[in-house]
């Protein structure tokens, strides 16, 4: 799953929905120059996921590790309460997490990738190991689809679009790029950005105050995207950066031949 290429749609809707719980993104604004560094901090992320999916135990403790020892170090104030909060609470973390796991599988289904409901549930389950390395008690964290679905019912009295959702929301339809760059990003980015939006549940998009198209509209062009992306061969998709599914390869031996797109038991 984590090698498809409608990870990078799935990627960009987490950060719409991350994005809508205040203290969540208090947390990232406070502690970094947000439109300065986007595109580090995105690359941080895609790092620390593909060295927990294909790394070495070793380096996926150790990465893990870096994560929660940095969470501890930083804190943030409620502008409305005032309030001064650890940006590392599990309760931080856990939206962070389900708004990952929730976009990861929604689209990948939804631009037809062959996942059935145990294959689903599956995953979600193999997630609390990524839950516990940033510092989450696995007891703690949804474990299948329903716990998932019973978890957002329950956090949405606390998301909102405030300011920072906007910002988030005004970024990913126009990061900063190299002027040269700009038409080439109305092109394509803005494309990939809006279909990302178009996804959100329908809860997301009273939030953020814009309609998104019907929802048949919106599962043909994730298809269509998908069947497209899908054709690049594997291996070439592969040799991009960070380049961690060609190292894990090498790692199983000579022998080794991934196959996407079939799930084992």
């Amino acid at each position: 799953m984590h090698g498809d290429p409608m990870m990078w749609v799935a990627g960009i809707r987490a950060l719409y929905l991350q994005a809508l719980h205040p203290r969540a993104m208090g947390g990232v604004m406070q502690n970094s120059d947000f439109r300065k560094d986007a595109w580090g901090r995105l690359m941080r992320t895609v790092h620390f996921l593909a060295t927990t999916t294909y790394g070495t135990t070793e380096a996926a403790e150790k990465a893990g590790a870096r994560v929660r020892k940095i969470h501890s170090m930083l804190s943030a104030v409620d502008p409305d309460t005032g309030e001064r909060y650890g940006v590392g609470e599990p309760g931080l973390l856990l939206w962070v997490h389900c708004a990952e796991i929730d976009s990861c599988l929604h689209i990948l289904r939804r631009s037809g990738y062959p996942l059935t409901d145990a294959h689903a549930d599956r995953y979600i389950r193999e997630q609390l190991v990524s839950a516990r390395l940033v510092g989450l008690d696995p007891a703690d964290v949804p474990a299948d689809r329903a716990e998932l679905a019973a978890y957002f019912e329950k956090v949405r009295p606390e998301l909102a679009a405030g300011a920072d959702a906007h910002e988030v929301d005004d970024f990913l339809l126009r990061p900063p790029t190299h002027p040269l760059l700009v038409p080439a990003r109305e092109v394509l980015w803005r494309r990939v950005a809006q279909l990302a939006y178009a996804s959100l549940p329908p809860y997301a998009h009273e939030l953020y105050g814009r309609a998104a198209p019907e929802p048949p509209t919106v599962t043909r062009q994730l298809r269509a995207t998908g069947t497209l992306l899908r054709c690049v061969p594997a291996r070439v998709r592969w040799q991009l950066p960070p380049k961690h599914i060609l190292r894990a390869v090498s790692r199983v031996g000579p022998g080794s031949h991934p196959a996407p797109y079939k799930l084992g038991r």
